[in-house]
């Protein structure tokens, strides 16, 4: 393993353990040199001086070290229950039908109340408001390659198009008709630009930016806005072209500019907290969730910051995992380091401030 996987900042733990934040458990252990015992984050025991504190990425190398389980706050129970909510994860987004919560819980070996309560704490929604997130998303999907809504729910899994309108209404905050006639009633204006990432495409509305990646085109627009009237930018939004490549290029000077996207209320949660993590500084996927008042949904922040239709002025390259890796991102690994390095982000000592 590297020593950019295994980086941990002793005085972040420390202060996660001073104040038993429950969103660290998992992500580090604190092992007490006096006791020989470890402990995750939110132990409830009294604390122990800080020079006699010594902090390990994860029970295996806190045992390795020669130190034994605290018996009241069971470290090792955490990384049982996240395995086991990462394992009905999987078995929610494989099944072709919803998966009952009794079904779900035996598989992954726990009672249904206690299951319903571990997934809800680390993935900030329970299993059955996931698996509708899910089918959500995936009639979205379908929608977006040009079939009909009645294809596109059975496709998504749905039994009925009942199920499916009422997803629909809650989640994406219109009916399916009006969101499979997107961009209906808008101009949008787009430009497709050479940047020192790759080809750029900046696509905008009257309002903001509403879209800005990198190696998408004219046809991947059309396909997400059906309906708009799409048209090659005539200069009115060269402005916006060229404050996007500074943001690109020289950061540091780049103008604010306006955006003009929409997502569910969690996701524009999230991306507001995205726009307020500073230049030249990263947060973790756990930061974030914390952030947005959900410290266990920490999957469901990766899902949203993946879903960022407006690549760099909704800097979701600023976040990386908890254990200084950089995780994904949408326009590809070698353009985040790019971004990161050009904001004074060193690689080789993550900038991880949660202050």
């Amino acid at each position: 393993m590297s020593m950019l996987m295994r980086n941990i900042d002793p005085e972040a733990a420390w202060a996660a353990f001073d104040r038993r934040d429950r969103a660290w458990d998992g992500r580090v252990i604190g092992a007490v040199t006096t006791t020989g015992i470890y402990c995750k984050p939110s132990c409830p025991a009294r604390r122990p001086k800080r020079e006699h504190v010594k902090f390990y990425p994860d029970s295996e190398g806190a045992r390795g070290a020669g130190f034994r389980a605290c018996l009241r706050c069971r470290p090792d129970a955490v990384g049982r229950d996240r395995e086991a909510v990462a394992n009905a994860v999987a078995l929610i987004e494989a099944a072709e039908e919803p998966v009952r919560l009794d079904v779900l819980a035996a598989a992954v070996g726990y009672t249904p109340h206690h299951f319903q309560r571990l997934f809800t704490r680390d993935m900030g929604v329970s299993p059955a408001a996931y698996a509708r997130a899910l089918r959500a998303r995936r009639a979205e999907e379908h929608l977006m390659e040009d079939k009909s809504v009645t294809e596109a729910i059975y496709d998504a899994g749905y039994a009925a198009p009942s199920r499916f309108y009422a997803d629909a209404k809650e989640r994406l905050g219109m009916t399916p008709s009006a969101w499979r006639d997107g961009g209906r009633g808008e101009t949008i204006r787009y430009a497709v630009t050479d940047s020192k990432l790759g080809p750029l495409l900046v696509a905008a509305t009257g309002k903001g930016i509403c879209r800005l990646t990198f190696g998408e085109d004219e046809r991947a627009l059309r396909r997400r806005f059906p309906n708009a009237d799409i048209r090659k930018d005539d200069g009115t939004i060269a402005e916006w072209v060229e404050g996007a490549l500074l943001a690109i290029d020289r950061p540091e000077a780049a103008p604010e500019l306006p955006i003009d996207v929409r997502g569910t209320a969690f996701q524009e949660k999230v991306w507001q907290a995205l726009r307020k993590i500073p230049l030249g500084e990263t947060r973790s996927y756990a930061d974030i969730a914390a952030a947005v008042g959900q410290p266990g949904a920490v999957r469901a922040v990766g899902t949203a910051n993946g879903s960022n239709p407006v690549s760099v002025l909704v800097p979701c390259h600023r976040v990386i995992r908890s254990d200084g890796t950089l995780g994904g991102y949408g326009g590809g690994l070698p353009n985040k380091v790019k971004l990161l390095a050009a904001e004074g982000v060193s690689l080789g000592q993550p900038a991880l401030d949660r202050s």
